[in-house]
């Protein structure tokens, strides 16, 4: 008989809620994990930090007030580090209790270490003392997540060359700081420190940054960041970066040299898979760390699972619950529905992006008609009340169904807001249920009946032609 039922490998959002749901189907669940990572990346280093940083860096420079108290107003002048990490520090360890006392709750067994296979059902877990122990189980799910990924002709130094994770261990909020790549991670970081006065450059290979975004929605964040002070470098190639005595030099291939007192590297992402020992368990994972899964979550080895950023995109948090939540059902033979194929995308930049569904560009690729609806929160008692003057609402509708094709939200409350056109999506609505629905006044979310209103204008107006 094995020692469990499921065994995880990994606590972050995919393998805690992976044990959980074993353990509430009556499985005897253990999860791996070391003593100073319950939470894994996400509570840690990750999610949970740099979105707590934000609230910090708004709150304190009262970005979020300027409109309504002018452009010098600032809760606190001198911010320091300080100031930045003692919300991260508070949020990361309620955060963290609240992961054990779940698990605790649920009886998951927590095995401290990490975890390597020695055989298909057999994992090897080394605490870091020098004691190990061999579990075995009859599932497995592996939920070890991701690290950033780190050119190997970059000498990283913790202070004046970093990478995401090395944000919070920063001495001070540098005057000038270079962001390599303008992916989502380096876009927030590049939106953070620009708000705190920090010199923000900005340097990608490729001509756009967020590409999988609404082409309008980008572009009003770029002129955002533009009015922080950021710039921008796209078609650039950083060929190596100078260590100086008072900072950087970071050399262009077009032969530019821009110094920066701190350089940030945001470079993908690479699955923690090094240390498992995949081949002992009859698997491989390909350059970026990454495990090849079918659509339950299963691996080649049948009774192995994958979820989370190991196995690539998303790699969200929010999808990674869902996918362990899954893995655990089929590990354990209960049925289930299959993961909805609509799922939100939130981007904590300042100010925030979040959508759901298709772009204007991806339907006009596929020739698929339909008319836009659109909300400005300036336009919205709300808008005037909290300071937003710059936030929009963007319905895209078909024409033939009045079905929801897309829903992009930019500016404040982005990643709530877009719920509400989940909902209506996810339940086959239509743009008419948002006209016909009453609001409560004044609130942001009204902003869906003013788009709603607009894209139905549009379509009368086309209609009174025939």
């Amino acid at each position: 008989m094995s020692d469990f039922d499921v065994l995880v490998l990994g606590s972050g959002p995919g393998g805690q809620k992976a044990a959980i749901a074993a353990a509430k189907l009556g499985a005897r669940a253990g999860l791996v994990e070391r003593r100073n990572m319950i939470g894994g990346v996400c509570i840690n280093t990750g999610t949970i930090p740099s979105k707590t940083l934000r609230e910090a860096v708004l709150y304190l420079t009262g970005m979020t007030q300027r409109e309504l108290y002018g452009q010098s107003y600032r809760v606190k002048e001198d911010i320091t580090i300080g100031d930045l990490t003692a919300r991260t520090t508070h949020v990361v360890g309620r955060e963290v209790d609240v992961i054990r006392s779940q698990l605790s709750r649920n009886d998951v067994a927590i095995l401290p270490g990490l975890g390597r296979f020695t055989d298909p059902h057999t994992v090897q877990v080394s605490d870091g003392s020098g004691q190990e122990r061999s579990v075995t189980a009859d599932k497995i799910v592996i939920a070890t997540g991701t690290t950033p990924a780190r050119p190997s002709s970059v000498d990283f130094d913790a202070q004046t060359i970093i990478d995401s994770d090395g944000i919070l261990g920063l001495e001070r909020i540098p005057r000038s700081m270079i962001v390599v790549g303008a992916g989502v991670i380096g876009i927030e970081y590049a939106s953070m420190f620009a708000a705190l006065g920090t010199k923000v450059t900005v340097i990608e290979q490729r001509m756009r940054m967020l590409e999988f975004c609404d082409t309008e929605v980008v572009e009003a964040l770029k002129y955002h960041l533009r009015d922080l002070a950021v710039t921008f470098r796209f078609g650039e190639t950083v060929s190596g970066v100078e260590r100086h005595k008072n900072g950087t030099v970071t050399l262009l291939e077009s032969g530019k040299k821009i110094p920066a007192d701190t350089v940030m590297y945001s470079a993908g992402r690479q699955g923690m898979t090094d240390q498992l020992d995949l081949p002992a368990a009859g698997l491989s994972a390909d350059k970026r760390g990454r495990i090849k899964v079918d659509g339950s979550f299963r691996t080649e080895v049948d009774h192995i699972y994958a979820v989370g950023d190991v196995i690539g995109f998303p790699a969200l948090a929010a999808t990674s619950m869902e996918q362990g939540r899954l893995a655990a059902h089929h590990a354990c033979g209960e049925s289930v529905r299959e993961m909805h194929e609509l799922q939100p995308i939130g981007i904590y930049t300042i100010p925030e992006i979040s959508y759901i569904g298709r772009t204007e560009d991806e339907l006009t690729e596929q020739r698929v008609p339909f008319e836009v609806g659109v909300s400005r929160y300036r336009e919205l008692a709300r808008g005037q009340i909290i300071g937003d003057s710059y936030g929009v609402l963007k319905l895209l509708v078909s024409p033939e169904d009045r079905s929801l094709l897309g829903v992009h939200v930019f500016g404040t409350g982005a990643t709530e807001l877009v719920h509400i056109g989940q909902a209506v999506m996810g339940c086959g609505g239509t743009v008419d249920y948002l006209v016909d629905t009453v609001f409560n006044y004044p609130t942001l979310a009204e902003s869906y009946k003013v788009a709603a209103l607009d894209a139905t204008n549009k379509m009368r107006q086309i209609s009174m032609l025939d």
